[in-house]
C-alpha cells in the first residue's frame, strides 16, 4: 500500500529544493518578528526586539523547520503521518501554555463541564440529527414521487431552510413563536431549529443517494410485486447508503458544532458555559480553550466512527 512506501528520493531531498525551502522559512520568520518568543528573548539578552534577535530567531527556526522536513521525508508515509501529528499537536500545547492557563480552574470546572454542557450538547445533537435524519429522508420521497404537491413542498422547505442562517432561525423559533401563541422552551426551540435546518440540506443528500441506484432496480422491484416502502427498506437504502454515509455524517459533525449556536437563548451546553463560568474571575480563555479541546476530541470521535461505518459498507457491496 502507498502507506508503506518510502519517500526517500522525494522533492524535499533535492538540495535547491531545501535551500529554497530554507530562505522561504526565514523569509517568513523574519518578517513576522518572531523575536517576541523565547528564541527571539534568547538573542536579546532576556528582551524581545532588535534586527539580531529577529535574524537569531528566524535562523534557528527556519533551520529547525527545514530538517524537521528532511528528515521527516526519509520515514514512511503513515510514520510520516503519525510524526507530523505529534509535532502539530506539540505545537498548539506550545501555543496554548503562553496564555498562562490556570491548570487549578480548569479542574475545578472540568466535571461541570463534562457533566452538564457536554451532557445537553450531545443531547441536543443527538434528537436534533435523529429528526433531521427523518426529515430529510421524507423529503427525498417526496422530491422523487412524482407527485406535484409533493415536490412543491419539499423544493420550497428545502428553499427555505437553507436559505436562511441558523442564527436567524433559532431567534424565530424561539421569538417567534411566542408571539403567536405557542411558547417553546430553549432546548425545544434549538433542537427545532437543528432538524429543520440540518434536515433540508440532508435531504438533498438523501435524495443524490437515492436517484445514484438504477432505475431498472426499481422497476425490477415493482414487477416482482414489492411495495415502495419494502424496495426502500430492502433494495435502495441499503445501497444509497455508502453514498449517503460520508456526507450524512459530516453533516452530524458540522451540526454538534453548530449546537453551539443554541447558546444565544441560554441553553446550558458547552458553549454557554464556558462563557459564563469564566466571568466572575475573568478567566475566558481557560474555558475557551478547555471547551475547544472538548469539541475537538468529540470530532475526532466522530470522524473515527464514520470511518469504521464508512468501511463497514465498502465491504459488504
Amino acid at each position: 500500500m502507498y502507506a508503506d512506501t518510502v519517500a526517500g528520493d522525494a522533492l524535499i531531498h533535492k538540495p535547491r529544493f531545501v535551500a529554497a525551502l530554507f530562505a522561504a522559512a526565514f523569509a517568513a520568520f523574519f518578517l513576522f518578528d518572531f523575536s517576541g518568543a523565547a528564541l527571539g528573548r534568547l538573542f536579546a539578552g532576556g528582551e524581545a526586539g532588535g534586527f539580531f534577535a529577529r535574524a537569531g530567531a528566524a535562523f534557528i527556526l527556519a533551520f529547525l523547520f527545514s530538517a524537521n522536513l528532511v528528515l521527516v521525508g526519509f520515514l514512511s508515509v503513515r510514520r510520516q503521518i503519525i510524526v507530523i501529528w505529534l509535532e502539530l499537536a506539540a505545537l498548539f500545547g506550545a501555543f496554548f501554555w503562553v496564555f498562562d492557563l490556570s491548570a487549578t480552574f480548569i479542574q475545578s470546572k472540568l466535571w461541570f463541564l463534562i457533566s452538564r454542557g457536554l451532557t445537553t450538547t450531545l443531547y441536543v445533537s443527538a434528537v436534533s440529527i435523529s429528526i433531521a435524519f427523518v426529515i430529510a429522508l421524507a423529503g427525498a420521497v417526496a422530491k422523487l414521487s412524482g407527485n406535484g404537491f409533493a415536490i412543491a413542498v419539499a423544493n420550497f422547505y428545502t428553499s427555505f431552510f437553507r436559505g436562511l442562517p441558523l442564527l436567524m432561525q433559532v431567534y424565530l423559533i424561539y421569538l417567534g413563536l411566542p408571539q403567536l401563541g405557542f411558547v417553546v422552551g430553549a432546548v425545544t426551540a434549538g433542537i427545532t431549529a437543528l432538524s429543520l435546518c440540518y434536515g433540508a440540506y440532508m435531504t438533498e443528500i438523501f435524495r443524490a443517494g437515492i436517484e445514484s441506484i438504477a432505475k431498472g432496480q426499481w422497476e425490477a422491484a415493482r414487477a416482482v410485486g414489492l411495495r415502495f416502502g419494502a424496495i426502500m427498506r430492502r433494495i435502495i437504502l441499503p445501497q444509497a447508503a455508502p453514498v449517503v454515509i460520508p456526507p450524512t455524517g459530516n453533516q452530524f459533525i458540522a451540526m454538534l458544532k453548530d449546537s453551539s449556536l443554541v447558546s444565544v437563548i441560554g441553553v446550558w451546553e458547552l458553549m454557554f458555559l464556558s462563557r459564563t463560568l469564566g466571568t466572575k474571575t475573568f478567566q475566558h480563555m481557560e474555558m475557551l480553550i478547555t471547551v475547544a479541546v472538548i469539541y475537538w476530541l468529540l470530532t475526532m470521535v466522530l470522524e473515527a466512527t464514520q470511518s469504521r461505518i464508512e468501511k463497514h459498507y465498502r465491504t459488504r457491496r
